[in-house]
């Protein structure tokens, strides 16, 4: 061997022996450990490789599209942002304005930018895509509702001419059917304005067939699906659903509603804009300013304070300290914020002391754990209620727990619920009831509260296929139940004990902490086996359930529960020309 080239590459630690004969090139010859070293790229003439080219290349060519891209997306922002002065110079009220105040002089809230005004622009297309502004009031009719008594409901009128005249003096309650806690709230506050003996109308945006109720269909379809899908499919989804529904209703939130009730506020503009007019939802309230009524009373759903639940220039009406509290943080004028109290209705309030005496009675003599699971108006939480039904059945089997569905006019929901009580070997014949009439739903709840007697069976199922049954038969049956199992929704506000399930949308979760605060709910349960553990403390604890009733009976004396009566007050009182009396509420 002629040992020509000997090296020793510092990397490797080891020396390397390249053997060559004067005729036949050879393979270098390695020592152990070391690693054969990559022939030389071949150079051009400025010492560069052609691969570190295409590199470059390739760099130049993303950095030229993201600076297109990004000038691009600027030049839209400027032109949707010229667009919002058009878009608002005819609004009936100011929200920037109205937003931006604070507290004052130095506490003043951002003023809106030029990013949220192509924001707010872009939304409102999108919200009103193919829809043609009118100014023109959408007739309306008014008849007797065919499910309560000494109620008026409106409907688009058939003729020309509408139906404002033959209304005199009403309490108006504006409502969005989207899911039922809406409606539900909507009812509770109709049923104090009978008790005050009022003409109360009932008034469903939905309800009055029209283009501008179909945007807001639109919109409510666009919710329950997102409600079905977190709830279903949890993780990611749910996480990403939870924040939209609990951070997404800022100022801009407000100004896109607000845009869109200037565009649909035909459909409030035939009733007498003199009369005070209760929204039992923000875009209710909206709409009544926008079309120019004079007394607004806008009733804040939940526990989470946000932009998009205030109505600007009403009376907005909430009902726990919290909300109160961070609304006149926010800027919210005092005279137009005040504490009322739940929304429950006149029925419930009125015998809430009588109904938690019977329930104590019911745990003093260890009566069955009667437990009221109801569905939500989106329809989800199928798979999370259809698993804890599952595990209650031991429980039911033994006699220990009674278990009452309310599957509310959800097809779905009621072929799942069978499916799973199949599934546990139960038959509807001897088993599980079905109850599918409101009239069926009233006998049921007399012959427990006037017998005391239990179910002849272990579940009872109640399902329907109309929308106001679905509503109206979990308040009747709250009446007659020792728990309320169900997501921090309108119904945590309710006078019972209750198990407050898990959430869909994090905007719920404060509702939750207000039960449990005020001594009548659970934490917020996210998994079905410590829900078991909650029903298994109520079984072999009783003085939980004698505490958490205690507490109804409390909190009922205190005046807790009397949002929607105070509402309805305030209503008369603007009636007459006065200002309401502060109310007094817990």
């Amino acid at each position: 061997f002629n040992l020509s080239r000997i090296s020793t590459p510092a990397s490797h630690g080891s020396r390397q022996i390249t053997a060559r004969t004067p005729s036949t090139p050879q393979k270098p010859v390695l020592l152990p450990g070391a690693e054969e070293r990559p022939a030389a790229m071949p150079k051009d003439g400025k010492g560069a490789h052609p691969t570190h080219h295409a590199v470059l290349r390739g760099l130049g060519r993303l950095s030229a599209a993201i600076l297109i891209i990004s000038f691009a997306l600027l030049a839209l922002e400027r032109h949707q942002a010229s667009l919002y002065p058009s878009m608002t110079a005819a609004n009936a009220f100011d929200i920037d304005a109205y937003v931006s105040r604070g507290l004052g002089s130095g506490f003043e809230n951002a003023k809106i930018s030029e990013f949220d005004r192509a924001k707010v622009v872009t939304l409102h297309s999108l919200s009103v895509l193919g829809h043609t502004k009118r100014d023109q009031p959408i007739p309306l009719a008014f008849s007797p509702s065919p499910f309560v008594d000494k109620l008026l409901v409106s409907s688009k009128a058939s003729v020309e001419g509408g139906g404002a005249g033959a209304l005199s003096k009403p309490i108006i309650v504006g409502t969005i059917r989207m899911g039922f806690g809406h409606h539900r709230i909507a009812y509770s506050t109709a049923s104090w304005g009978i008790a005050s003996g009022s003409e109360t109308l009932f008034h469903d945006l939905l309800a009055v067939q029209s283009p501008e109720a179909d945007l807001i269909k639109r919109t409510d379809e666009l919710y329950s699906k997102g409600s079905r899908l977190a709830s279903e499919i949890g993780g990611l989804i749910e996480t990403t659903w939870g924040g939209f529904t609990s951070k997404s209703g800022d100022a801009n939130a407000l100004r896109t509603a607000y845009q869109l009730a200037e565009v649909i506020k035909p459909l409030l503009q035939d009733l007498p804009k003199d009369q005070p007019i209760i929204a039992t939802h923000s875009l209710v309230g909206l709409t009544a300013v926008a079309a120019g009524f004079k007394h607004v009373i806008n009733l804040v759903i939940d526990n989470h304070p946000q932009w998009f639940l205030v109505v600007p220039g009403a009376l907005n009406l909430v009902q726990g300290p919290k909300t109160m509290g961070k609304l006149l943080r926010m800027g919210v004028p005092e005279d137009q914020v005040r504490l009322a109290g739940h929304w429950v209705p006149a029925d419930l309030v009125q015998n809430a002391e009588s109904d938690s005496n019977l329930r104590l009675s019911r745990v003093e003599r260890g009566a069955p754990l009667r437990i009221l699971l109801p569905v939500g108006g989106a329809g989800a939480q199928r798979r999370w209620v259809s698993s804890l039904l599952q595990a209650l059945g031991g429980l039911i089997k033994a006699g220990e727990v009674q278990v009452l569905i309310n599957a509310g006019d959800h097809k779905h929901m009621r072929e799942a619920f069978e499916d799973v009580l199949g599934g546990m070997g139960m038959s509807p014949d001897t088993d599980y009831e079905v109850i599918s009439t409101m009239q069926g739903v009233h006998d049921f709840c007399t012959a427990r509260r006037t017998t005391q007697t239990e179910p002849t069976r272990g579940v009872t199922l109640f399902a329907f296929s109309s929308y106001f049954p679905a509503v109206a038969a979990t308040d009747l049956l709250t009446r007659v139940s020792d728990v309320l199992a169900c997501k921090p929704s309108e119904l945590a506000f309710y006078p019972l004990p209750k198990l407050m399930l898990r959430r869909v949308g994090d905007h719920e979760a404060d509702s939750a902490l207000r039960a449990n605060e005020l001594g009548e709910g659970t934490e917020e349960i996210r998994e079905v086996s410590e829900a078991l553990a909650w029903i298994r403390l109520m079984l072999t604890r009783p003085s939980f359930l004698r505490s958490m009733n205690k507490r109804v009976i409390a909190n009922a004396r205190q005046g807790v529960y009397d949002g929607c009566k105070n509402a309805v007050a305030a209503a008369l009182e603007m009636q007459r020309g006065t200002p309401p009396p502060p109310p007094v509420a817990g």
